[in-house]
């Protein structure tokens, strides 16, 4: 909040998140994140002029010592970089005081993910009770499984989608991805078999008020992310492996480059703005074939 640092600080942190806000199209949700990262570090500064890198360094030591975790380490030192880069461009201080900063970029971690034949058994025993209850709702939550497993599109994208966004002839979606960025995204027919089921069926839920999503909630307004959560943790803990919504869009990943598709096809179904992001993959893949060979080879 304001009064957690002084006036003057205050009104450079603001100047720097309106800018990052225009010059990177970066939501409000991204741009708060920011904040929250930049707000320790100043609070209890008089002036921006006393940022230095002495400051930062044990601001970020005390964040350490207080248990912080290593991704959370490393996007605050991202955040830091990239106000002190900004203070010094812009004459707020003299000499960017993180120039010299370095801090641990995040472990790759093996996220835990559904085998593609966990993932086929928790799909088709969802398309049984779709077509088995004929009800809308079921029929929606095949939609939500189906598309976040065929495209690892985010869960906020998928809420997002209107009903001209999908084109089944050609069986893509326009989706909207952070900063507001489009790209097409292909399904298959799975997928494509389980829409055509839901829209059949939309109308019963659909209210003369409602949006034109492709999701709708049981209430006729458009599927809440939330909802859609509680969706995916049901259909993924019968496998075994409950997963969230992200976890589905891991596995979708993981599974594409473990077929051979090609890293920056990936990137672009993905919607990472960097190659780097994307390149989890491999390590997750290289990884788990260590680890299968570890399990099987007598030698290993």
């Amino acid at each position: 909040m304001a009064e957690d640092l002084a006036p003057g600080v205050e009104a450079v942190l603001g100047d720097f998140l309106d800018h990052i806000r225009l010059s990177r199209g970066l939501a409000e949700r991204t741009a708060a994140g920011y904040r929250a990262d930049l707000v320790p570090l100043l609070r209890g500064l008089d002036r921006i002029g006393d940022l230095d890198l002495r400051r930062i360094r044990a601001h970020l030591a005390r964040r350490h010592a207080a248990g912080a975790a290593r991704s959370s380490m490393a996007r605050a030192a991202t955040s830091i970089r990239l106000f002190g880069a900004w203070c010094a461009e812009n004459g707020i201080l003299p000499a960017d005081p993180a120039a010299r900063l370095t801090a641990p970029g995040p472990r790759h971690e093996l996220p835990e993910i559904l085998s593609a034949e966990q993932a086929a058994t928790a799909l088709g025993a969802l398309a049984t009770a779709a077509a088995e209850s004929g009800e809308p709702g079921p029929a929606r939550d095949l939609v939500v499984a189906e598309l976040l497993y065929a495209t690892a599109i985010r869960v906020g994208e998928l809420c997002g989608l209107d009903l001209g966004d999908v084109d089944l002839d050609r069986r893509t979606l326009v989706v909207t991805g952070k900063g507001d960025r489009q790209r097409t995204v292909p399904f298959g027919p799975a997928a494509a078999a389980a829409v055509t089921r839901w829209l059949a069926g939309r109308g019963r839920l659909a209210r003369p008020d409602s949006p034109p999503a492709l999701l709708l909630g049981d209430r006729g307004g458009r599927l809440d992310p939330r909802q859609a959560r509680r969706i995916v943790h049901r259909v993924t803990a019968a496998t075994g492996v409950d997963l969230s919504p992200h976890g589905l869009r891991h596995s979708a990943a993981t599974h594409l480059v473990e077929g051979g598709a090609d890293l920056r096809v990936v990137q672009e179904l993905l919607g990472h703005r960097s190659l780097g992001t994307t390149q989890i993959y491999t390590h997750v893949s290289v990884d788990r074939l260590r680890e299968a060979h570890r399990r099987a080879h007598p030698r290993a």
